[in-house]
């Protein structure tokens, strides 16, 4: 079977995995294929998420790497058996790659940690705020494209009604946004009302008036995985999502949620503060 071209995130999520076993054992892949009695390209593609691995493969590989962890070597192998098509695989010639990672991310997630800053979480803007947001920032794009992430994004809110925990934080500045208008803007406060009755959905806001909280360039969603190895830290750039998953980095950003997390109000005070800024529009 030739590569894949386009390996999906979680593909090479699990080729990366291997290699940090490989490379903990202090081996090199030339030595892992001769004990394999594959070739050392084998192993190069298996690592980059080219090539597929088998469970019993992986768990060969594993036992090799004298891996003692056997929550980490489950999960590995639970990811080398999906072969399951989510619901992202109709929009992948219509809509960036990554979009669709981001999807599967968040169908995989034991759960999500967010914060934003001046946008509100993708899986809780509405329609209208969605269809505005993109007619300011994409106003060229063809209307089918348009309408194609509309859907993309109200599909991605499946995980509000999966039960899986989600802690979202955002700061003032975003609830302020008119994103679409006074009208569209308290539509969408509303929104968040609503979604907070929801048991897995937690949803704390960081006033203004906050003393000592200097995180407005941070803009982060952790999405925890079955076991704390397998997180992975999902930030927005100009060229669409970027996913980070080396375990210091991981660290750094777990650090700077727990900062976050003490800058905001609780819960019942920050439905309050949403209801007041709906009032004022």
């Amino acid at each position: 079977m030739p590569p894949r071209v386009n390996p999906t995130a979680r593909q090479v999520r699990l080729g990366a995995e291997l290699r940090r076993l490989r490379e903990a054992a202090g081996l090199v892949s030339r030595d892992v294929a001769a004990w394999l009695g594959t070739s050392q390209a084998q192993i190069s593609n298996i690592e980059s998420g080219k090539h597929g691995v088998s469970e019993e493969r992986l768990r060969r590989l594993a036992e090799h790497y004298a891996c003692d962890d056997p929550r980490l070597v489950d999960a590995l192998g639970c990811m080398a058996n999906e072969r399951e098509k989510g619901w992202w695989e109709a929009y992948r010639s219509i809509l960036p790659t990554k979009a669709l990672d981001l999807a599967e991310l968040e169908r995989r997630a034991s759960y999500v940690r967010t914060f934003q800053v001046v946008h509100i979480p993708g899986v809780l803007q509405t329609e209208e705020h969605v269809r505005a947001a993109l007619a300011f920032v994409e106003p060229g794009s063809p209307e089918d494209v348009r309408e194609a992430r509309v859907e993309f994004r109200m599909r991605r809110q499946q995980i509000l009604g999966s039960g899986t925990p989600y802690d979202v934080i955002i700061h003032e500045a975003a609830l302020r946004m008119r994103v679409g208008g006074s009208k569209v803007a308290r539509a969408q406060l509303e929104h968040l009302l609503h979604a907070s009755e929801r048991e897995s959905l937690t949803l704390r806001v960081i006033p203004f008036a906050a003393e000592g909280f200097a995180g407005a360039g941070l803009a982060v969603q952790y999405v925890g995985g079955v076991v704390p190895q397998l997180d992975t830290v999902q930030i927005d750039t100009p060229h669409g999502a970027e996913f980070i998953d080396a375990p210091a980095q991981l660290h750094r950003y777990r650090t700077k949620l727990e900062r976050v997390d003490n800058a905001a109000l609780p819960q019942d005070a920050s439905l309050d503060l949403i209801r007041r800024i709906a009032q004022e529009l």
